[in-house]
């Protein structure tokens, strides 16, 4: 099989660019939450100073105007939004052209995988989150992460898949099964939020910096409806690209599950996930107890993509590293 390389060094440079948009639009959110921060120090320091409220111009002697137009956070609010948008195209783009360079399905390797699971996620992330854009912050930093592990240590040159993966299973079950992780992702930074956030009610002052970031964030019952309401939409996904797996096993190995390394982890994963759909339909375990589980499933998922392929020897090493 011939590999287009010009194809491949163009999904290669949308890839690059993509990450280096998300780091802008990272940037730019995290300017917002710091505009937001001085704005509030500045009204208390006129309301301190007996300049009373912030209205705007035309009101009474004694208040102080406002400039009319967006504020600082809102533009810096906007521009992220905008360019997280850009960014997701360009990632998706990378996909597209790698899959045309190499005239196959783009999830061959690690590589491919993670760069499907993390566009997922932001895709997820815009659609769960376009109420409470002040989360895609969040989202960003382990989605960089990931992005960056794939661009270096887990990078692979665009090549045909082995043997054992060229089959139509490949864009079934590898799909699913990408889909549903990026969206877990999505699940477990809300869970995370929650936690961190529960630690601050609503109305209690902070007196430090990180009770101060946690009363920006939305209440811990929006936080906790987010992690459910992506759990409930990735977990039958994943639950469905286990069951194709084994079916494709049967297929290439002749049975249908034989507690491969990545079998198991991947089992045991989606119980973790169905433990926590219980739990927080379980009166006791709606708080903290079930998003801990959450947050148990997703470290779960995140061990079988990288220990148990990186690591540990099974008819799923397809890694593509060396």
């Amino acid at each position: 099989m011939t590999i287009n390389e010009t194809l491949a060094r163009y999904s290669d440079w949308s890839f690059e660019s993509a990450f280096a948009i998300y780091v802008l639009a990272t940037v730019l959110l995290i300017a917002r939450y710091a505009s937001m921060r001085a704005r509030e120090v500045q009204e208390r320091e006129l309301v301190t100073a007996g300049g009373g409220p912030v209205a705007t111009t035309g009101q009474q002697p004694g208040r102080v105007a406002t400039t009319p137009g967006k504020t600082w956070s809102e533009k810096f609010g906007g521009m992220g939004y905008s360019l997280l948008i850009v960014g997701v195209v360009l990632h998706i783009a990378s996909m597209v052209l790698r899959g045309l360079a190499t005239d196959r399905f783009p999830l061959g390797n690690m590589y491919e995988f993670v760069t499907m699971a993390c566009a997922a996620a932001v895709v997820a992330g815009i659609v769960a989150m376009r109420r409470n854009t002040d989360l895609f912050v969040f989202l960003l930093v382990p989605v960089l992460v990931l992005m960056f592990l794939a661009a270096t240590v887990l990078y692979s040159d665009a090549a045909p898949v082995v043997p054992a993966l060229q089959s139509f299973w490949l864009p079934i079950h590898v799909t699913i099964i990408s889909v549903g992780s990026g969206i877990f992702l999505v699940s477990g930074v809300a869970s995370l939020l929650f936690l961190y956030r529960i630690r601050f009610p609503q109305g209690e002052e902070g007196t430090g910096p990180f009770a101060k970031l946690a009363q920006r964030l939305p209440d811990a019952l929006t936080l906790d409806r987010l992690a459910y309401k992506t759990t409930i939409v990735a977990f039958p996904l994943f639950g469905a690209g286990v069951i194709l797996g084994a079916i494709w096993a049967e297929a290439a190995w002749g049975r249908f599950w034989g507690w491969d390394p990545k079998e198991t982890v991947s089992f045991i994963t989606w119980v973790v996930y169905a433990a926590y759909l219980h739990a927080r339909a379980t009166s006791g375990w709606r708080d903290t107890k079930a998003a801990w589980i959450n947050v148990a499933g997703f470290v779960a998922m995140l061990f079988n993509l990288f220990i148990i392929n990186m690591v540990v020897s099974g008819l799923h090493s397809y890694a593509g590293l060396n």
